[in-house]
């Protein structure tokens, strides 16, 4: 696990995530072209924020920190590309897991 150092801070409940190369080979050992492969659907939480402000004021901070590996949905969130490298902007709300 590489904890990135990225100058982008989350506002609120949402996560930067940078998601993790998909499969290059299937368990069989055919190789993969760009075209068929799937969309990734795990990520290592690169920054997060300080969490939900509710109707009435309170904060419900974030279960999710830097560092953490996640599983989100399929079409979860925003792709952004920030100096060079693909990140992607969820909420927590669309974190299915935390791995490990």
């Amino acid at each position: 696990m590489s904890t990135s150092t990225v100058n982008l801070t989350p506002i609120g409940d949402r996560i930067l995530v940078k998601p993790l190369a998909s499969e290059e080979k299937t368990k069989g050992g055919i190789i993969l072209p760009d075209s068929a492969k799937e969309k990734p659907q795990k990520g290592e939480v690169v920054a997060v924020g300080k969490g939900k402000v509710t109707d009435d004021g309170k904060l419900i901070e974030m279960e999710v920190k830097a560092g953490d590996i996640i599983l989100y949905g399929k079409y979860s969130g925003t792709e952004i590309k920030y100096e060079g490298e693909e990140y992607l902007f969820i909420k927590q709300s669309e974190v299915l897991a935390i791995c490990g």
